[in-house]
């Protein structure tokens, strides 16, 4: 069994769609009047963007302390060239430069409340 998609509850459906479409690899499928968006990754994952307004409250949602979506990467220079075009991204709050966490090299920001992380895998020995 694989886990095959998520559901984000997000205020900005279009800018959530402009991140993840073009700067963290996803590919739009359907977006429904910015209303709710679904994407795909090259990874047959499905990434559902809901819009808070479908849940009739106009509020930023809330997510648990801690909770956070990541994504790995082949190395510490895709991380880089990551953070480095995140950092012109309007709206994106980044924590700080990527830094040594856990066994890894990465870096977490924030669309919305949304806390994101792009790391190099810590499970793989390739890590400078």
């Amino acid at each position: 069994m694989g886990l095959n998609h998520i559901n984000l509850v997000i205020k900005e459906v279009d800018q959530a769609v402009s991140l993840f479409a073009n700067h963290l690899g996803f590919n739009l499928i359907t977006n429904r009047n910015g209303k709710m968006a679904v994407l795909e990754s090259s990874y047959q994952f499905v990434l559902v963007i809901w819009g808070q307004e479908l849940n009739r409250k106009d509020k930023i949602p809330e997510y648990p302390e801690n909770f956070h979506i990541g994504f790995y990467q082949e190395d510490e220079n895709a991380v880089r060239e990551i953070y480095n075009r995140l950092k012109e991204v309007e709206g994106l709050k980044l924590d700080s430069e990527p830094k040594k966490i856990r066994n890894t090299l990465g870096f977490y920001f924030y669309f919305e409340k949304l806390m994101i992380e792009i790391s190099v895998n810590p499970f793989k020995e390739n890590i400078a």
